[in-house]
């Protein structure tokens, strides 16, 4: 086996790799930028080296740089984890002429199957079902609106050595094919140092399920089941699950048969995924394969017990695959949430800065999981695993110069609904802070009845949150118990204060009874009585919830019991009461005493300022380009600028109709959030 490989990526993948080489006894080497001097997988690895400046145009994805880290550390193997160098076949040739191991495919499938063009007319001639394009190279904006029109709108536009949702745009119009294809092409050269692109029918209503695969170089090959991957946001995947919830049994053989025949069909060895479009009537269109690991690799190795990176490795080392195909099983449901530094309550835009708190949920492997990551007969009832892959730690930085995913959590259970249930407890125990993140929005997801049925599509994100997410409103039964829970705490709290103040000492003279407790537009007039084991606290209406807790000033993680059932709160401070996050819910709960809350109605709320005529900076980025002049009337849907921000490319456009009275920037500069970018009359 070799006995030290070097990982040409960063983040959470590289740190995935680095803890299955450690199992294995494999010493692992680092590679790192300017930026990622302090990062995670750079601690955790045996040999760490410096390759370059934060973009990773001029690190991690220079071919250069990371030949020179290998032969200064004598790796004898590289794993490229996703993205960057993962599917070029020049890396490939590279390695191979240095003799240095490719935990991956030969170079012969990567630009077989890596080249989404490529892999297109393979798949046609193996008689895999496509969906209509035009497989040709685009040379410019015109052509591309030609193509369009010839295929039909609404049309992809896709890079062709893309991946991850980079140099990807939906158009449903030829202005939009026109802008489309020039941001598609810009952002395909800045990721992937390959600016072609190509064309393809959009369908509408779709799932998007792909199949793992797994081959080695002695012609074995087999398949791990499927992912459903249908969540997704600028078409990058936000949830994903395995199996999928829609697949039947024939479905998923006939899938995973024909990708396995064309992973032979271009001699494919090492882990890999057939992506495909499956309609309402299971009928199933190859989109492209991914010849590397997915990002969502970890919910195949929860329901399989296969370590993925684990067979590549072996692979690549020339060993047989362990495995056939009757050995493999599909046991109990996986779910995969992608945590993001991004704003969900701004259209998901990117966000940067320090972690000024981070506390994932404890991983946990209760019964089903073995240390060496296989199944031990079948899973009982009731066991359930939580795992989070991260790459990052508290106090660690969110660059704006790297793909924003902070962590993918995971949770298994023996059926859907429980493993569900498990990932809604994880997530409302998500301690995130410093940053604005997507945890909310994953609640929301976990809770809404589409997701809950397992009948979402790719336009779920569109047709769920028309207007964009703006937070979840909680039923009444939910809002009761979240302020019983504050009224309780508050309690505490007072409690607290009135030790601390040294006022009195019998404390229970001076804490009240009766309470106001405000939230969501609603007031709770409360009562609570209190014992040792905790209070009951009664509403205006008579009813009375049971609240326990070990809950302590300070504490930022709520963990109750009301009236039997758990409850999780995060908790913050604000001026008389508390900042609560409760399943995809952001909620200012205030607790006032009688007269407090009577006094509270008749204040005047506080007006934000006025920027409907100010184009704001929406996130951290680089203005690309300035669409407009000074002086220059502009219609509703017009491109004003273009700002890139980690890696994408996002055209900011006008609301409503207007002449730009100033522009307060330029192509080049570095903007902050809220910046102003340009104002109107």
């Amino acid at each position: 086996m070799f006995k030290k490989i070097l990982i040409a990526n960063r983040g959470e993948i590289a740190c995935r790799v680095i803890k299955t080489a450690k199992k294995m006894g494999i010493k692992t080497v680092a590679i790192y930028s300017d930026a990622d001097k302090q990062a995670l997988h750079v601690q955790m690895a045996d040999e760490a080296v410096h390759i370059g400046p934060p973009p990773a145009n001029q690190s991690y994805i220079v071919i250069e740089n990371v030949m020179r880290a290998i032969k200064e550390t004598g790796a004898e193997a590289v794993h490229p984890g996703y993205g960057f160098l993962s599917e070029n076949a020049k890396f490939a040739e590279a390695l191979e002429a240095a003799g240095v191991a490719f935990i991956g495919p030969p170079k012969g499938a990567i630009e077989k199957m890596g080249d989404k063009i490529t892999s297109k007319k393979i798949a046609q001639e193996a008689h895999v079902s496509t969906v209509p394009g035009y497989m040709g190279l685009i040379e410019d904006a015109e052509e591309a609106v030609k193509i369009s029109n010839e295929i039909g709108y609404p049309v992809m536009i896709k890079a062709s050595a893309g991946g991850g949702g980079k140099g990807m745009r939906i158009a449903w119009s030829d202005d939009e094919a026109r802008e489309g294809f020039q941001s598609s092409k810009n952002e395909a050269a800045n990721s992937f140092g390959d600016d072609r692109i190509f064309i393809e029918k959009f369908i509408t209503q779709p799932r998007h399920i792909e199949i793992q695969v797994l081959c080695d170089s002695h012609g074995n090959g087999i398949y791990l089941g499927e992912r459903e991957c249908s969540i997704q946001r600028r078409q990058q995947k936000v949830v994903e699950e395995a199996p999928s919830p829609f697949l039947d049994e024939a479905t998923r053989k006939a899938m995973g048969e024909q990708s396995v025949a064309l992973a032979k069909a271009v001699d494919y060895a090492s882990a890999g995924t057939v992506e495909f479009i499956v309609d309402g009537e299971k009928n199933f269109y190859f989109l492209e394969m991914n010849t590397r690991l997915q990002v969502e690799h970890p919910v195949t190795e929860l329901i399989t017990g296969v370590d993925l990176v684990e067979q590549m490795i072996r692979v690549a080392y020339g060993e047989k695959l362990a495995l056939a195909q009757k050995d493999v099983t599909l046991t109990g449901w996986a779910i995969e949430n992608r945590l993001y530094a991004e704003d969900p309550y701004r259209g998901f835009l990117p966000s940067i800065g320090r972690l000024t708190r981070y506390r994932p949920p404890a991983e946990t492997a209760s019964g089903p999981l073995l240390a060496n990551g296989k199944w031990q007969g079948d899973a009982p009832q009731g066991d359930f695993a939580v795992r989070n892959d991260t790459g990052v730690y508290e106090g660690g930085e969110i660059s704006m110069f790297y793909d924003p995913m902070i962590a993918k959590l995971c949770t298994w259970a023996p059926t859907r609904l429980e493993a569900i249930a498990h990932m809604r407890d994880a997530l409302d125990g998500f301690e995130l802070e410093g940053i604005g993140h997507n945890l909310p929005f994953l609640s929301a997801v976990m809770d809404h009845e589409v997701f809950i049925k397992g009948e979402m599509t790719t336009a779920f994100i569109e047709e769920q949150y028309p207007e964009g997410f703006e937070g979840v409103t909680l039923e009444e039964a939910a809002l009761r118990k979240i302020a019983a829970s504050a009224a309780a705490m508050h309690r505490v709290a007072e409690i607290r204060r009135t030790r601390v103040s040294g006022r009195m000492d019998n404390h229970e003279r001076v804490v009240g009874t009766e309470w106001v407790v405000s939230l969501q537009g609603q007031d709770f007039p409360v009562s609570i009585a209190a014992d040792r084991d905790g209070s009951d606290v009664r509403f205006a209406d008579g009813a009375v919830l049971r609240v326990a807790s070990d809950w302590t000033p300070g504490d930022q993680l709520a963990r109750l019991d009301v009236d039997g059932e758990g409850l999780v709160l995060k908790v913050g401070k604000v001026s008389g009461g508390f900042q609560i996050r409760s399943r995809g819910a952001d909620l200012k709960v205030h607790v006032r005493t009688p007269r407090q809350a009577e006094l509270a109605r008749l204040m005047p709320e506080k007006v934000a300022p006025d920027t409907s005529k100010m184009l704001l900076c929406p996130m951290p980025g680089l203005i690309v380009k300035i669409n407009v002049q000074e002086g220059e009337e502009v219609q509703d849907g017009q491109a004003l600028c273009t700002v890139e921000a980690m890696k994408m490319e996002n055209i900011l456009r006008a609301e409503r109709k207007g002449i730009v009275a100033k522009i307060n920037a330029a192509p080049g500069d570095s903007l902050a959030v809220d910046e102003v970018i340009m104002e109107f009359e």
